[in-house]
């Protein structure tokens, strides 16, 4: 299979999973600004995960450009990353309908977690079809951003017990920590290009 079928599949499934997401901002019965109040949590958890899908499309972009081949384990490694990301608009609606209790953060957590193994599995499948000195093994060195999210993952879901605030601000830091685009991929992309 060439990289572009993988890569427009992966774009449809991002796609519906943000519409998946808008359709649960229901419009309040009452036409006064103040019967808006009660959706700010929902707005405040579909934004959060709006902005996890942008990253995650971002930098899955990215992730392809280094493919030449795709293999079956890769397509299922893929496919692994779009079922836990599917369970963002899942999670995402009961979080912010039970304005950010405890249970909910920390599910919240275990999907971006899973997502986050999902991600790492599959830049592995990559790696372990085109050898450790492709373009994207030389690009993610030790992949220290992606491991420390793993691990703050971990951290964000049983601080959710102790104080909904501190897992919420865990989860608001690992997206910041990816907000800009990672660019050690195209940077390795460009050396390559100038070498040639």
């Amino acid at each position: 299979m060439k990289k572009g079928r993988l890569e427009a599949f992966s774009d449809g499934v991002l796609a519906i999973i943000i519409t998946i997401m808008v359709l649960e901002l229901k419009a309040p019965e009452g036409s006064e600004f103040s019967a808006l109040m009660p959706l700010i949590p929902v707005f405040i958890s579909y934004l959060i995960s709006f902005i996890y899908i942008g990253i995650y499309w971002n930098n899955h972009h990215h992730l392809i450009n280094t493919v030449e081949k795709v293999s079956a384990g890769i397509l299922w490694a893929n496919l692994h990353l779009l079922f836990w990301l599917s369970m963002i608009p899942f999670v995402t609606a009961w979080m912010g309908s039970n304005q950010f209790a405890p249970e909910t953060l920390s599910l919240y957590g275990f999907v971006l977690m899973m997502a986050a193994i999902a991600y790492y599995i599959l830049q592995k499948a990559i790696i372990k079809h085109h050898g450790h000195t492709s373009t994207l093994a030389r690009a993610l060195g030790s992949d220290f951003k992606g491991k420390i999210s793993m691990v703050l993952y971990l951290a964000g879901i049983p601080a959710a017990f102790l104080n909904e605030w501190i897992s919420g601000s865990i989860y608001i830091g690992i997206a910041f920590l990816w907000l800009i685009p990672d660019t050690r991929i195209e940077k390795t992309l460009r050396k390559e290009a100038e070498s040639d």
